[in-house]
């Protein structure tokens, strides 16, 4: 089997593009979990993600880039923050918020953490979405370590979180702010009239074609001066093609 009717397996299998994702990036990664099973072929590793759900799991997880932490890059959460709140005051009904690949939960729960703080929560709808299903699990259940919470305060851990044992789980009232649903960036169908979109360290995994289908996308899915927010690393440099402005680095606005 070579990597591309590893791909075509993949898809088959478990409905994920691969040939979406930047090859030379992919196929590394691809590589480096198999020398991890001592695995040198590829078609006995598609027979192991078949018969092994452990490491299945594990290149569902690694493939679909499930690193997260609460408040990541805080201070472009503070502008974000700044802008969502001028967003609610303005809103005549709900204000929609879609956190898109949202893993394991901490961007989602950071945004309802965000709207608590400033009394919106019934102006407010938040809802977060991953291709994983495990990963989607994990979240509704809202059990953190310390490496997620290493932007967190102990004043806000203190009112959002429940410690035990070296576990953090996240208040009920958090929770049941957010909800989850499958979607693959990809294949599946976008909503449309969300105020903020978020999609953060994501997209700068595919391809140029696939990431400019993916914002146009984004673009059609949000009102007219709805936010987009997107990661540390994915400066949006023609911004314009999709109808943006650009409110600061990270954060563009639906013109």
């Amino acid at each position: 089997m070579n990597i591309n009717e590893f791909k075509n397996w993949v898809f088959k299998e478990f409905n994920i593009n691969l040939i979406a994702y930047k090859e030379v990036q992919l196929d590394r990664r691809i590589l480096s979990l198999m020398n991890k099973c001592n695995i040198k072929d590829l078609g006995e590793y598609s027979r192991v993600l078949k018969t092994d759900k452990k490491q299945r799991q594990i290149f569902l997880d690694f493939i679909t880039i499930n690193v997260t932490e609460f408040f990541r890059n805080p201070e472009l959460f503070d502008e974000l923050k700044n802008e969502i709140r001028k967003g609610v005051n303005n809103s005549n009904g709900t204000y929609k918020i879609w956190s898109a690949a949202c893993s394991i939960g901490c961007e989602p729960y950071s945004l309802a953490m965000i709207i608590k703080e400033f009394n919106a929560r019934k102006k407010v709808s938040i809802l977060a979405t991953d291709l994983d299903t495990t990963i989607l699990n994990k979240a509704k259940i809202g059990e953190y370590s310390n490496i997620e919470m290493k932007n967190m305060d102990s004043t806000m851990i203190n009112k959002y979180f429940k410690v035990d044992n070296g576990k953090y789980y996240i208040n009920d009232d958090i929770k049941e702010m957010v909800s989850f649903k499958k979607h693959d960036l990809i294949l599946d169908d976008y909503e449309k009239g969300f105020d903020c979109i978020l999609c953060r360290n994501v997209v700068i995994y595919f391809k140029q074609e696939v990431k400019e289908e993916i914002y146009n996308k984004f673009a059609k899915s949000l009102k007219q001066g709805g936010i987009f927010f997107v990661g540390a690393t994915e400066s949006i440099y023609n911004y314009k093609n999709y109808g943006f402005e650009k409110v600061s680095t990270f954060i563009y606005r639906k013109i």
